[in-house]
C-alpha cells in the first residue's frame, strides 16, 4: 500500500485514497482551520472501525447472526505518543456471545496487530518535490 499527503497550508493535509479523500486539519486553538479530524483522531478512528470490521468478520466466519455491533475506543495521551488503547464492544447480543469470539476478532484487527507488533518504520528525503499532484475528486 503506498498513499502520499499533500500540504494545503496551515495545517490542513489531503490525503487520497482509492477515489476518497482524507482532510486532516488541526483545531483553530492550535494553529489549524479545523477542516478535518487530527492525525492521532484518525489513528483511534482507524483502530475503531478496523476492529469493528474484525468483529463482524469474526461473526460471518461462523456463519453467526451480529444484528448491530458498535466498539468505542479509548486513548490515552502519554506526551507526544499515543499509550494507551481501550476498546469496549457493544452490542445488543448477549455479553457471552460476544466474548466466545473476541480472541478470533482480536486476530483479525491489522491496525492493532500492526501497533502490536512495532513495524519499522524508516525516514527518508527525496531530491526534489513530486512531479504531479493528483485533482481532488469531484463533490
Amino acid at each position: 500500500m503506498e498513499l502520499t499527503a499533500y500540504w494545503e497550508g496551515d495545517y490542513r493535509v489531503r490525503v487520497p485514497v482509492r477515489g476518497f479523500e482524507i482532510v486532516s486539519d488541526e483545531p483553530v486553538e492550535f494553529g489549524g482551520d479545523d477542516a478535518g479530524p487530527t492525525p492521532t483522531e484518525l489513528l483511534v478512528a482507524s483502530m475503531a472501525v478496523c476492529f469493528t470490521m474484525a468483529v463482524v468478520h469474526a461473526f460471518r466466519k461462523r456463519n453467526r447472526d451480529l444484528p448491530d455491533v458498535a466498539v468505542k475506543v479509548t486513548a490515552g495521551y502519554d506526551g507526544l505518543r499515543l499509550s494507551r488503547f481501550r476498546l469496549v464492544v457493544h452490542s445488543s447480543l448477549p455479553r457471552q456471545e460476544v466474548e466466545a469470539l473476541m480472541d478470533r476478532a482480536i486476530s483479525y484487527c491489522y491496525v492493532s496487530n500492526t501497533l502490536l507488533g512495532e513495524p519499522e518504520i524508516e525516514y527518508v528525503v527525496a531530491d526534489g518535490p513530486l512531479t504531479s499532484t493528483p485533482a481532488a475528486p469531484p463533490h
